[in-house]
């Protein structure tokens, strides 16, 4: 039994160095393990491997395709910027266009007003000829009734002069001579 005791004792002794070593190896590397002196090479030429890979990589992939993505952009604002430069240039014809059309029509119009005015003036003066036309052959006429009623207003106070006269001559007690009446009411009306 003494030999299972002293095997016990040798058991625990080992376990507690054991034990004793683990914790000074925990002491020691309680730090962090970048930092560790010992590590440094290795830490040192992962870095330049990881480096160079992701230089490789950025170079061959990433930086080709970026590149190609900021030259398609470039390439379609300067088409758009083109295509904006010749649709603004369109639009200017376009306006020069409308204004030119503009002014034709305002002509256009002018020219038919004025000969519409020049037509209505044309109608007005055949109108008006035709008004003074009628209006000068209805003087006319007038005239000729006027003349005529003068003609026969002179005959009736020729007449109604000669039977008056008569009628005095006749009432004073005379005989009137009908050829010496009508030569004085005529001498009479002449003046």
């Amino acid at each position: 039994m003494a030999n299972t005791t002293h095997e016990a004792a040798e058991t625990a002794t080992e376990a507690v160095g054991h034990a004793a070593e683990a914790a000074g190896h925990a002491a020691e590397s309680a730090g962090m393990p970048q930092l560790d002196f010992a590590t440094f090479p290795n830490q040192i030429f992962w870095l330049v491997v990881a480096l160079i890979v992701i230089y490789f990589i950025l170079s061959r992939i990433a930086l080709p395709r970026i590149g190609g993505i900021l030259a398609d952009r470039q390439g379609t604002i300067t088409n758009d910027i083109a295509a904006a430069e010749e649709l603004k240039l369109k639009a200017e014809e376009a306006e020069k266009a409308y204004n030119q059309a503009l002014v034709d029509a305002r002509a256009e119009a002018n020219k038919i007003i004025a000969e519409a005015r020049a037509a209505i003036q044309e109608d007005l003066d055949a109108a008006t000829a035709k008004a003074d036309a009628e209006i000068a052959a209805k003087a006319a006429e007038s005239a000729k009734r006027i003349e005529e009623i003068r003609a026969h207003a002179v005959e009736n106070v020729a007449e109604v002069a000669k039977s008056a006269a008569a009628e005095i001559v006749a009432a004073f007690g005379g005989k009137a001579d009908a050829s010496a009446v009508t030569a004085a009411v005529d001498t009479r009306l002449k003046g």
